[in-house]
Parts: structure tokens; C-alpha cells; sequence
């Protein structure tokens, strides 16, 4: 799914944290999706908004940076950040174990977990719901769940954006079920709507997005939400292994907005929750 660089790299133009005062200050650049409400989304007219770009309008300013965001395709973040194309990812980026063999993570400012939505008109939505199991701390309960949900599933067709975890949860607690691959999640949205596939698993906080798209006459929330284990640490900044001191300045500041409570304060205004980590 990668396509050129030159294609799929956009400066907007959005400057953060920058002021005349401020002009000799070190400018990093950031490259977001733009396409993951509520983290991060482009508005009609091409503005970027969502819970990151907030964060790091409060973030900028603390490491006391000029910050420039870019908008890359998800597929190919990874290979551009490490190619040197910008510094910094925040992007909805889960820090798992897998990730973690090619880049660094900050401390995270989101906390991960997997739920999923489907069609009301598919036996997926009668399975049980309420449940939360950690894949991480709980393997046994989480192949218990699976195998609860599994009867539900028998010639039904999930979704998911590719080069997630969702892929990696469905291979390993539901072998044998149809995974359909999207390159964005607008696109597999496009196929619930449409009854091409049953349902997609994503992280219920953009799920809640779709649903409000698609309708509750249509979609609904169903089975158990995984958290843990290949969802690692919950989304953080993805960085280069050497670029130990950015590490550090994002470790600062997103603590210090975790203290005086910025983090919770946006998290509730984009999600409607408090998915903010805790110290």
C-alpha cells in the first residue's frame, strides 16, 4: 500500500507553537494521518483538527519548538520517519513490541483497546457485550471470549484498516474468519454502510465516529473490547531509536499535560471519555 513519497507527503502549513519571538527556535516536523477521527481528521478546506492536533498545540509550546505537520499515509509512516522525512509521529500510533523493532515511543497520552461494530443485520450482533479482557494479562480469558464469539462469526466478514492490530487480534483469537484489509478507515466505514462486510474491529473511540456516521438504526456496538497484548502501551509519539532528547521532550511535556489535566480535558471534548493515561 505505499505509494511515492512525493505523492502522499503534504505540507499544510500548520505551524504550532510559533510566534516572532520565537523565530530562532528548533522546528520539528510531525507527520499525522489526517484521516483517523477523532485523533486526527482533515475539515473541509483542508484543515487539520482532532484530539492530536489539540495536544500538540498544548505540546509545542511546552518543549518550547516550532512544530510543522505533515500529512502522511498511514501505510507508510514508519519507513518515511526512519528515512529522515520528518521527526516525530502522532498519528493514533499503538506502541506495541512489533513497532518497537524499528522506532521508539514517548510515554503514551492515549490508552489502546479494540472493540467491535457490526451490522445490525448480522449474526454478529447478537453477541454478548459488556465484557473487557487483557490479551496481555489474561491470555485464557481472551481465547474463553473468542471462543464465545466465534459461533457468531461462522460466514460473516470482518473489517479493519490495514498494518493495525486489528489484524493481528483477528489471526490470533479468530483464525478461519474473513479479514478484509482497508487502506483507510473511511473506506471500511464505506463497506459496513453498504453491507460488504459485517463488521470492523478498531479502537471504539473512532468506532464511536463511525457509528454516529452510519446510524444506531444500522450499527452497534457487540462482543467483548480487548485490551493489552498486541495493543501494547496505548498510542504515543513514534520517534527514531537515536533521537533520544526529542524522546525526552515529549516524555515532559505530555506528562506535564497529563498533571494539570489538559489530556483529560481534550479527551473528553473529542471522545465523549476519558481515555487520558494516568500517572
Amino acid at each position: 500500500m505505499l505509494k511515492s513519497l512525493g505523492k502522499t507527503v503534504i505540507a499544510l502549513g500548520v505551524i504550532l507553537g510559533a510566534s516572532a519571538a520565537q523565530a530562532e527556535e528548533r522546528t520539528i516536523t510531525i507527520a499525522t494521518e489526517g484521516a483517523y477521527a477523532p485523533w486526527n481528521f482533515t475539515e473541509a478546506g483542508g484543515k487539520l483538527a482532532g484530539y492530536e492536533i489539540d495536544m500538540l498545540e498544548d505540546l509545542c509550546p511546552r518543549m518550547k519548538v516550532k512544530c510543522e505537520i505533515v500529512v502522511q499515509d498511514w501505510d507508510g509512516l514508519i519507513p518515511a520517519l526512519n528515512a529522515g522525512k520528518f521527526d516525530a509521529i502522532v498519528a493514533g500510533m499503538l506502541q506495541t513490541e512489533e513497532r518497537e523493532k524499528v522506532i521508539t515511543f514517548s510515554r503514551n497520552y492515549g490508552t489502546g483497546s479494540a472493540a467491535f461494530l457490526v451490522r445490525k443485520d448480522s449474526p454478529l450482533a447478537d453477541m454478548p457485550v459488556g465484557k473487557q479482557v487483557d490479551m496481555g494479562k489474561d491470555k485464557e480469558a481472551a481465547k474463553a471470549a473468542a471462543a464465545e464469539m466465534l459461533p457468531f462469526m461462522d460466514g460473516t466478514v470482518m473489517g479493519g484498516q490495514g498494518a493495525t492490530t486489528a489484524g493481528q487480534i483477528m489471526a490470533e483469537l479468530f483464525p478461519g474468519v474473513e479479514f478484509r484489509e482497508y487502506k483507510s478507515t473511511e473506506q471500511h466505514d464505506l463497506d459496513l454502510e453498504a453491507g460488504r462486510i459485517d463488521g470492523v474491529m478498531a479502537s471504539p473511540v473512532a468506532l464511536d465516529r463511525t457509528l454516529e456516521k452510519i446510524g444506531a438504526d444500522q450499527v452497534v456496538f457487540a462482543g467483548t473490547e480487548f485490551t493489552g497484548g498486541p495493543l501494547g502501551g496505548g498510542q504515543s509519539v513514534g520517534l527514531r531509536k537515536a533521537d533520544t532528547e526529542l524522546k525526552a521532550m515529549f516524555d515532559a511535556a505530555i506528562n506535564a499535560a497529563i498533571d494539570d489535566g489538559t489530556l483529560s480535558r481534550l479527551a473528553v471534548k473529542w471522545f465523549k471519555r476519558d481515555i487520558s493515561p494516568k500517572k
